[in-house]
């Protein structure tokens, strides 16, 4: 039987939703691997709205996460707050801006951060119930807010946000892009993708690990 899969997406585009790349291929290598998939998004607004041509904040512009995820979904895209564990066997979180911004706030309150309450509920029931949960790029953040002080997760090997994601009471470790970091105990893999990717096979090399990895755990 095959696996059913939640993806969480933050909106579409990498400084204020989620990594398209990364997100792409997240749903190519379910789809490959046979796997049911449903994208969630909380429906909120954005933090805020970057001009990715510029890289500069549109002043003004307010977009909704849930809307602008349907982007990357063709439309097929639920509401997280409705989403509920039992009827999933996995969960992977693609990076992007979105996800330290729009599901969590790291981008403001580094290691302080808060989760997202809809978000943090659903993975947190997917925890308590035993299911695989993959996070990549900057979305490992979140770790400790979903399994508490300990967990084992990677954001790859940058000096400053390592140390940020072990104030929040994880242990960092350093990861190559081509590589996962898995915490058995807890059924969490990691990678880091765009984090140390400089292409879109280089994302890729880690993420379809972590993608087989997740399905070979649920």
């Amino acid at each position: 039987m095959s696996k059913k899969v939640a993806v969480i997406l933050a909106g579409c585009g990498v400084y204020d939703g989620s990594e398209i790349h990364e997100a792409v291929v997240t749903l190519l290598s379910l789809d490959r691997a046979g796997a049911q998939v449903q994208c969630l998004a909380p429906n909120v607004a954005q933090m805020h709205v970057i001009n990715h041509a510029t890289g500069e904040v549109a002043e003004g512009e307010s977009r909704n996460v849930l809307v602008e995820a349907a982007r990357i979904a063709r439309g097929h895209v639920a509401d997280i707050a409705n989403a509920k564990a039992e009827d999933y066997d996995a969960v992977i979180v693609p990076g992007g801006f979105g996800a330290a911004k729009n599901l969590s706030d790291f981008a403001v309150k580094g290691p302080e951060l808060t989760v997202n309450p809809d978000v943090l509920a659903f993975t947190r029931a997917m925890q308590e119930q035993g299911k695989v949960i993959g996070l990549m790029c900057i979305a490992p953040v979140i770790s400790a807010a979903i399994f508490g002080n300990g967990v084992s997760c990677t954001i790859g090997n940058d000096p400053d946000t390592a140390a940020a994601v072990s104030q929040t009471g994880a242990e960092h470790m350093n990861c190559a892009v081509d590589e996962i970091v898995v915490d058995d105990a807890r059924k969490l893999v990691t990678t880091p993708a765009y984090m140390l990717a400089g292409s879109i096979a280089e994302a890729a090399s880690g993420i379809e690990k972590l993608v087989d990895k997740v399905l070979s755990l649920a």
